[in-house]
């Protein structure tokens, strides 16, 4: 089945302008041509389409480009371990945030409060958080959190309650921009530091994030799948 470029757009919820930006750059095979020079699409072009759909919202449009760009190359196995390490990553995420709503939950039943009193230099926070010390920095400078300054020269200060705001912010820190992240980091960034109650609510907003994200991944790799495994028509 043939489509033209104004009804394949419309199909996705597209312009024309963006299939044929979609095609200059290489996210979809060229278009055949009519006598007259329009350009036809195929059930193919529609299938690299539903692709970049399902992808875009799960590994985001940078992933997804370079996806297509490899299927474009006829490398197919590097498209899909470009895939799998975007599905590593959300696993380590979540390991990661397993173990800080284990450590708040500890607080919690044992009535325990955080430590304000035991303070870390950048390079400590660094270290106990595996977040690079320009990263920290520029979290600060976004308002996700602020630390306090030694009186005596000025350097950043952290305590306890900083080090969970950190590694909530970390698991975001691959996950697609959309309303959605950026609410999530708004709430850490409102985060009462002493409330471990509030932190806990947060963490499982998350945990309802990357839920979320795994079931977009799965519907991703279908539709990719799909694409370099045409189902062949009896």
């Amino acid at each position: 089945m043939d489509f033209q470029p104004k009804k394949l757009a419309e199909k996705y919820g597209l312009s024309a302008n963006t299939l044929r930006n979609y095609e200059a750059k290489g996210l979809i095979p060229p278009a055949d041509r009519s006598a007259n020079g329009y350009r036809i699409y195929t059930e193919r072009h529609e299938a690299y389409l539903a692709c970049i759909q399902a992808m875009a919202p799960a590994f985001g449009m940078e992933v997804t480009s370079e996806v297509m760009h490899c299927l474009g190359r006829n490398d197919l196995d590097e498209a899909l371990w470009i895939v799998r390490d975007k599905e590593v990553m959300l696993h380590r995420e979540k390991a990661s945030l397993d173990q800080l709503v284990r450590e708040l939950k500890s607080y919690s039943e044992d009535n325990q409060a955080y430590d304000f009193k035991q303070q870390f230099s950048i390079d400590e926070v660094s270290r106990r958080t595996g977040a690079p010390k320009s990263a920290i920095r520029y979290w600060e400078k976004s308002g996700l959190f602020t630390a306090e300054r030694d009186p005596d020269n000025e350097y950043r200060l952290y305590h306890e309650a900083h080090l969970f705001k950190i590694r909530m912010i970390q698991v975001l820190q691959s996950s697609v921009y959309s309303e959605e992240t950026v609410n999530l980091k708004r709430s850490i960034a409102i985060m009462e530091l002493e409330n471990i109650e509030h932190a806990m609510r947060i963490s499982e907003n998350i945990r309802a994030y990357l839920h979320k994200t795994i079931q977009l991944q799965m519907r991703a790799v279908y539709f990719l799948y799909r694409l370099i495994h045409p189902v062949a028509k009896s």
